[in-house]
């Protein structure tokens, strides 16, 4: 077989393990052995899937979630070749390529994506700095884990289960999806000014606690002192649970 020739066999059976129903096999290929490839790419594929969004799967029943993870597998082209990366792949196609069927919630991507930030801190390679004492809270010099993300979404995506499936959007809600220092990801529900907080401690290398709450304040057009006790409360609960980490001396 010239190498033509054998490309376009191999294109015409990648096309085919991408939608069977829609596209011919390659000839002279009996069918147990096609149904062998067809079972291992799909089950493959949808358990990667199915494990990095098991709450998004317990939303659809078994026809409408193979119809959605063929619909990937047929439409997106995965610019990486890492299983461990299809979540990622799989949220790139949900977001820019994904037409919306009936039977796909509104809030379909931002569950997603919310379950996607919890995969993708439980297999971050970062890690946390050395634990260290602070004596006051006021004067220490904070900034965000890096393995803590603050988050924004339209839907409170943390509490959608079968049993509560919200029709429109309410209120923005904040939350911080963090690991800890046992490696268990875990979240917290904010408030607009926590999270406001947490972003200006982001990439913060200079400004005391104390500073960073006078800031809050300004942009929120109060009194430093009339947040301050909240404001130093909150940090130091962020502290203790690694959300916040002290910044390392030069």
């Amino acid at each position: 077989m010239s190498a033509g020739a054998l490309r376009q066999q191999q294109l015409r059976m990648a096309a085919y393990l991408r939608d069977p129903t829609a596209s011919p096999p390659p000839e002279n290929v009996e069918e147990r052995r096609l149904k062998i490839y067809r079972d291992l790419i799909y089950n493959n594929v949808e358990g990667f899937i199915s494990g990095g969004f098991p709450v998004l799967r317990s939303l659809y029943n078994a026809d409408q979630w193979q119809e959605l993870v063929r619909l990937f597998m047929d439409r997106h082209r995965c610019r990486s070749p890492y299983f461990l990366e299809i979540s990622q792949e799989f949220i790139g196609f949900l977001m820019d390529e994904h037409q919306p069927r009936d039977c796909d919630p509104p809030f379909l991507t931002e569950l997603a994506h919310y379950e996607w930030v919890e995969l993708a801190l439980d297999v971050s390679e970062a890690e946390l700095p050395a634990a260290r004492e602070v004596a006051d809270i006021a004067s220490a010099v904070l900034r965000l884990s890096p393995l803590a993300w603050v988050l924004s979404y339209r839907f409170a995506v943390h509490e959608i289960g079968p049993s509560y499936r919200p029709e429109s959007p309410a209120d923005p809600v904040f939350l911080v999806v963090y690991r800890d220092r046992s490696d268990a990801v875990k979240f917290m529900a904010l408030n607009g000014a926590t999270a406001r907080l947490l972003e200006l401690m982001r990439d913060n290398t200079q400004a005391t606690v104390e500073e960073v709450v006078a800031t809050l304040a300004g942009e929120l057009q109060m009194a430093a002192a009339e947040i301050m006790a909240f404001g130093l409360e909150q940090a130091a609960s962020f502290l203790a649970t690694s959300i916040l980490v002290p910044v390392t001396d030069p």
